[in-house]
């Protein structure tokens, strides 16, 4: 941990500011979600559809807006998409702690999903921008410190939750407060487009782009190289959204809801959040020593799809009534899976980030990544969909290995739609006159 700081420390100021904050925010975030259903649930008794409707909106105006957002962030700047993201998460999760109306619920829910299509897609265009050269390594630590908020909000959020969910959601919109203030007063202004507008014909350029919103939307459709990647990319967000729907399923299957299945299951989180904190910027350097982007994206991918073999050789295996045998089928199999997706995340991902901006030509990068977070949480809404459907066909006929061998195939499929893409030459850099252009509506 100590040298990662210290690889921190090598970037402006604005690149660790922007780690800090993406690490607060998903502290404050996961502090309070994990806990949200239970509380509607339980403490307002509500029913589980009004449930699943408030948690519904939450998700759908994230990933619905992701694409408004990022336009918004290249055409007015990152900092305020920022800055309003967190205000608005402030005020979202402050009413989630008082609201017992559904009205107000829906509201509040809708505003904190909201606010992560607004910062999202500017954090992550700001990173690149002012990483330049060096950004694979800047979302290598990026990530590092996104996994570290995954790993520690929700243990403080049971502490507070234990006391008061009010007691959380108090606790986590004062923290997305501090952010805001923070980011106003110490974030420097980044607009899109600054540093490219040098001369009287760049900033003609720029000003046709800002022209239409539509015609900005036109020109990232047309990028053709770009549309596919976000549609080879699109397993990988399915594969490790396993770790919070089909390996929690499979443990508490085998575990039951007991201490077992629960140790199990936290069991899984602790691999997957430590493995990445402790060898993010390792594999990311052995990577970029060793393969070209494409070729640290097919790995990625592939090692994602095989991380279910464990899974699928578990099955084979008859399931003990109790004992050590038990507690080990249950625990090592997934927890297996676990670190091996977590492994195959930190191949590919700090890669992808760097794709999607050399994809952009370095043009609407924030749009870019809002376009591409909206496909791949379509993606993820679609695979979990078939996910859960397999998993209770497999149950009903007796065929447990069917949802891991489906995994594992769309691990592979994808890597291997990725080796098409990058044999291709289509995952290589793009000049910025090969992007197409907006033009003015």
């Amino acid at each position: 941990m100590t040298s990662t700081l210290a690889q921190v420390r090598t970037y402006e100021r604005s690149v660790q500011l922007l780690m800090v904050n993406q690490f607060t925010i998903n502290l404050g975030f996961y502090m309070l979600m994990p806990y949200l259903a239970a509380h509607l649930s339980g403490t307002l008794a509500l029913a589980g559809w009004v449930v699943g409707l408030v948690l519904g909106v939450r998700n759908f105006s994230q990933q619905g807006m992701f694409l408004v957002g990022g336009t918004l962030a290249d055409r007015f700047g990152y900092k305020p998409m920022i800055v309003a993201g967190c205000v608005l998460r402030t005020v979202g999760f402050a009413t989630l702690g008082f609201a017992d109306s559904l009205a107000a619920l829906i509201a509040a829910s809708a505003a904190t999903g909201l606010a992560g299509a607004l910062f999202n897609p500017a954090v992550r265009a700001y990173l690149a921008a002012d990483a330049g050269e060096r950004r694979v390594e800047a979302f290598a630590l990026f990530n590092v410190f996104y996994q570290a908020g995954i790993l520690l909000g929700p243990l403080v959020g049971m502490v507070l939750t234990g006391v008061s969910f009010r007691i959380t959601c108090l606790v986590s919109a004062g923290i997305f407060a501090l952010l805001s203030v923070v980011q106003i007063r110490a974030l420097p202004t980044r607009r899109a487009e600054n540093e490219r507008a040098e001369n009287t014909k760049e900033k003609r350029k720029v000003g046709r782009d800002r022209e239409g919103v539509l015609a900005q939307w036109r020109g990232v459709l047309a990028n053709r190289p770009f549309l596919l990647f976000s549609g080879a990319m699109i397993g990988s967000y399915v594969l490790t959204f396993q770790i919070y729907l089909a390996l929690p399923l499979e443990v508490r299957r085998l575990g039951g809801d007991g201490v077992l299945g629960t140790a199990a299951v936290a069991l899984l989180f602790a691999v997957s959040g430590l493995g990445t904190i402790v060898g993010q910027t390792r594999v990311t350097a052995w990577c970029k020593a060793r393969y070209e982007p494409g070729q640290v994206l097919i790995l990625g991918l592939a090692v994602m799809g095989l991380a279910f073999v464990p899974l699928l050789v578990a099955t084979a295996v008859p399931v003990p009534a109790s004992g050590v045998a038990l507690w080990l089928l249950v625990t090592a199999p997934p927890a297996l899976t676990a670190l091996l997706l977590a492994i195959g995340t930190m191949i590919a991902y700090p890669f992808e980030m760097d794709t999607i901006v050399r994809l952009s030509g370095d043009r609407l990068v924030a749009t870019h990544y809002g376009l591409y977070n909206t496909i791949c949480g379509i993606g993820i809404t679609l695979g979990n969909l078939l996910t859960g459907v397999s998993l209770d066909m497999a149950r009903a006929a007796g065929l447990p290995a069917l949802p891991w061998i489906a995994l594992i195939v769309l691990g592979l499929g994808c890597a291997a739609a990725l080796y098409g893409l990058h044999r291709t030459g289509r995952l290589s850099a793009m000049s910025k006159e090969a992007v197409p252009a907006a033009n003015p509506v």
